[in-house]
């Protein structure tokens, strides 16, 4: 069984922000950045499958040489291979325009099954694994709490709802899973596979540039006109000031 991750190096803000020239994108020497929250918990779903099954798990990142070091943990946790897909028109793409990149990848790998994290904690679009399995033209299910192979090419989903609420689902494989945290409980590197999975090549693939659906016209901090006002004494008193604001602000 082929198991394919996709992953993402993603990016996380610090007590101050700045931006770029353009002002379409926070400056990178305001940001950190770490394996997407969501996709450490997809490779290890993958991996736990692998374990059972056989097979290899294969990670797949879309971006320049600073997405690396997610590969590479991913690769320390123990997958097979790392895979890199990157061109330089690229940079600022949206999550359509990388699912139509995977897909291109995923047409060479031929996986048996796909994880992705059900969103990434920088962006939090939730829209690649969706379209991911659209342009595949595979199954796909979302939010998935819990996964296990069932008979005849099949993998029976526990997808979580709203209000607590968990959905069983049976889905035929190749299928597009996207993955949702607390499903397991990542491992941790030791070490020395940190130290190998260092000196592991990553296979680089040029990737051709789709066409944008979506751009960013300006990035800016929120524009603070009001401030709030701590409103003392007994309900009456509260009520009649509450009151006398909302008569303000609508005069």
């Amino acid at each position: 069984m082929r198991i394919i991750v996709c992953v993402k190096q993603a990016a996380s803000l610090g007590d101050e922000v700045g931006f770029t020239g353009d002002g379409r994108a926070v400056d990178p020497d305001y940001l950190d950045f770490a394996l997407n929250e969501w996709d450490a918990y997809a490779t290890e779903e993958a991996l736990r499958l692998r374990e059972a099954q056989g097979g290899e798990v294969v990670v797949v990142t879309v971006g320049d040489e600073g997405s690396d070091p997610a590969v590479r943990r991913c690769l320390a946790m123990g997958a097979d291979r790392g895979v890199r897909a990157w061109s330089d028109g690229l940079a600022g793409a949206d999550p359509i325009a990388i699912a139509q990149v995977l897909a291109g990848v995923m047409r060479e790998e031929a996986p048996d099954l796909v994880f992705c994290g059900v969103q990434s904690s920088d962006e939090a679009n939730g829209a690649v694994g969706s379209a991911l399995a659209a342009l595949l033209d595979m199954p796909g299910e979302t939010c998935v709490v819990g996964l296990e192979l069932a008979s005849g090419g099949a993998a029976r989903v526990r997808r979580e709802l709203e209000g607590g609420l968990v959905e069983v689902r049976e889905v035929q494989l190749p299928a597009v899973i996207t993955v949702q945290t607390g499903i397991n409980e990542p491992r941790y590197a030791t070490f020395r596979a940190i130290k190998q999975a260092d000196q592991k090549e990553l296979a680089v693939r040029e990737a051709a540039v789709p066409t944008a659906h979506a751009r960013v016209v300006r990035m800016g901090e929120p524009v603070r006109e009001h401030h709030a006002e701590m409103i003392d004494g007994k309900a009456p008193q509260v009520a009649e000031r509450i009151a006398a604001l909302l008569k303000e602000r609508l005069s």
